[in-house]
């Protein structure tokens, strides 16, 4: 029943994800999209109508488990362990052992197998828990208040939302971003970079946590795209991204894989959304909506957050959001995001550097490759989706382009200055 409609522009164009954290968040979290139950028969839908369809979704109320697999082809770094919920942390490593601080724990999807259990009951109750074997840790958001809670490490830490996001407007995120980690929220970063640079196409239908779905092809055509296809299952009935399949241009297994393997969307049960500190838990106080950091009646605070304080810049047509000091260079599918390291100068182990960080000059020639061009000489830093080039004057060329995309931005770049 597959069927290819020309597709007028149905979103505005966003970068898609080429900043390396970004990616894991956008473009990356994607799910293999094993169909299970067979191909049900649906009445014909062309991708534009598909395509609206999840854009008018209204569903507001759901729970499920959610099952994550990435793999981009990352090297083990000296010194890292196998994760879990320290965020590699060992004991003895110090205070931030012990920091259920959610920043940062969007790292811990990028790699590797993952079962969540999320909720949603309207924009501003939110909870997702990461699950392993003897440990869990929760991110739950109740109106302006944001509880991240490590059970492995007795810790918690407390945030609240500026007023703004409490009456959901604005900076309605929670800290740390993991509510990204949904078939939804990948489909809808996904689905801001379809326009002429893309096929979108039907792809027949699947069976997926029980639901009926059809199969959304979204294929990029700019060449130095490393994005072969994102495959997108969307529920028949409400609209909703119940699986997200992204597959590098290389082919294999993909990159990412995030689906719903149970899905209700019955509105949760209140209790679902309140916490309260486990009696002994260390509690870390944050507060963004501008008032003093806790009053002294708090029983757990434990001081001050300073996150969040980074400049904002601004993306392609002005969108807002971006860290200050990143240009976008191209568009769509083939953007590349360039950014300025801090403090400028060679990379390490480069030029002078050579001899005064040896170590790091080998750790760099293990992981990257030296590349020329009209920039100059830098070097380059590949996986399975995300690669970057880092030039000798400390400047990071990143995206889910090929490297010859990256030498070609690099060049550009240097030809405008």
């Amino acid at each position: 029943m597959a069927r290819t409609r020309p597709m007028k522009k149905a979103l505005r164009y966003a970068v898609p994800a080429t900043v390396a954290g970004a990616a894991v968040a956008a473009v990356g979290l994607v799910p293999a999209l094993a169909s299970s139950g067979g191909s049900p028969d649906l009445p014909e839908i062309s991708a534009e109508e598909l395509v609206a369809k999840i854009a008018a979704s209204d569903t507001q109320q759901l729970s499920g488990t959610v099952r994550i697999t990435t793999d981009l082809g990352l090297p083990a770094l000296p010194g890292m362990g196998s994760g879990g919920h320290g965020g590699g942390k060992e004991e003895g490593d110090g205070d931030d052992a012990g920091n259920a601080d959610p920043r940062g724990r969007l790292a811990e999807l990028a790699s590797g197998s993952h079962t969540l259990r999320v909720a949603v009951d309207g924009p501003d109750r939110q909870r997702l828990s990461i699950v392993e074997k003897a440990a869990e840790y929760s991110l739950i958001r109740n109106g302006g208040d944001v509880w991240a809670y490590d059970s492995a490490t007795g810790t918690v830490h407390h945030t609240v939302l500026p007023r703004e996001a409490e009456r959901g407007a604005g900076r309605g995120e929670t800290p740390g971003g993991l509510e990204k980690a949904t078939p939804q929220k990948a489909a809808q970063e996904v689905l801001k970079a379809v326009d002429a640079t893309t096929s979108v196409t039907v792809d027949g239908t699947a069976k997926v946590a029980g639901q009926n779905a059809y199969q959304l092809l979204i294929e990029p055509k700019q060449p130095e795209s490393t994005v072969g296809s994102v495959r997108i299952a969307v529920d028949a009935d409400s609209g909703v991204p119940l699986k997200f399949t992204l597959t590098p241009k290389g082919g294999g297994k993909a990159a990412v894989d995030v689906g719903f393997t149970e899905v209700d969307f019955a509105k949760p049960d209140a209790g679902t959304f309140e916490f309260k500190p486990p009696k002994g838990a260390k509690v870390t106080e944050e507060r963004l909506d501008g008032a003093p950091n806790g009053s002294g009646e708090t029983p757990h605070k434990e001081g001050r957050g300073d996150h969040g304080k980074g400049g904002q810049g601004k993306g392609p047509d002005g969108a807002e959001g971006l860290p200050s000091g990143l240009e976008v260079i191209g568009e769509g599918w083939g953007s590349v995001a360039r950014i300025e390291l801090p403090g400028g100068g060679p990379v390490p182990g480069a030029d002078a550097g050579r001899e005064a960080a040896p170590e790091a000059r080998r750790l760099l020639d293990g992981l990257t490759e030296e590349v020329k061009g009209d920039f100059g000489t830098g070097r380059f830093f590949g996986t399975r989706l995300v690669n970057a080039l880092i030039t000798d004057d400390g400047t990071v060329y990143v995206g889910a382009v090929t490297r010859e995309g990256l030498v070609k931005a690099a060049g550009s770049a240097d030809a405008g200055r």
